[in-house]
């Protein structure tokens, strides 16, 4: 059986990766395939109770970036052991909403952690399970505020902490996405995520299909 994919979509804060998630994956079960969608941090069980404590649990609140980093990997690790590897043995394409770059922007970039320390700990819980290919939703963060307060209001959900970083935050985690762009320009492709929903997934499919 041939080996499966590994797609991960990226980028900051209401980028629309969820929605972009949702309609690739319909489409490519329309075309027969098999189809998992993942998340990050979460995707298991254990993983999602981590993913709790990191975003919403206030006793999160304040936690140091080297905390932030190995809590993040260790859902990392049993995401990759527990539901990955298995599913790309099984021949399918699985879609993961953030992966490792995510941890290079946001606790590298963001935090302003040593970069060669991060890609340790990266690669220790990872191992040689890499992404096919990257999508870097891009949006510019004005838009992105819009939708977090229009989502919201429309459904009000539990503090994130990621959400309540500063402006100067997110500018660090957006240089730091356009390096990764820039240095792995063939995995990682950008994605103007500025649209309605149809026109971007249309983007989306054109940058997956040439890789099928």
């Amino acid at each position: 059986m041939a080996r499966g994919r590994l797609i991960t979509f990226e980028g900051g804060e209401a980028g629309g990766k969820s929605t972009q998630i949702r309609l690739l994956s319909e489409r490519l079960r329309s075309a027969g395939m098999v189809v998992r969608e993942l998340r990050e941090p979460g995707g298991t069980p254990l993983g999602e109770k981590i993913r709790h404590l990191l975003k919403h649990d206030p006793d999160g609140r304040g936690m140091a970036a080297e905390t932030e980093l190995l809590l993040m990997n260790a859902s990392r690790a049993e995401l990759v052991r527990q539901s990955i590897r298995p599913a790309l043995a099984a021949g399918e394409m699985v879609l993961c909403d953030r992966f490792y770059d995510s941890t290079t922007a946001y606790q590298a970039g963001g935090r302003g952690l040593d970069g060669a320390a991060v890609r340790s700990v990266i690669d220790f819980a990872v191992g040689d399970t890499h992404p096919d290919l990257t999508l870097w939703l891009r949006v510019p963060r004005e838009i992105a505020l819009q939708r977090l307060a229009g989502r919201n209001a429309l459904t009000p959900s539990l503090d994130d902490r990621f959400e309540a970083e500063k402006e100067a935050f997110f500018e660090r985690v957006d240089e730091a996405y356009a390096a990764l762009a820039a240095a792995e320009p063939q995995r990682v492709r950008i994605i103007d995520a500025n649209g309605d929903p149809g026109t971007v997934a249309e983007r989306v499919w054109h940058e997956v299909a040439s890789q099928l």
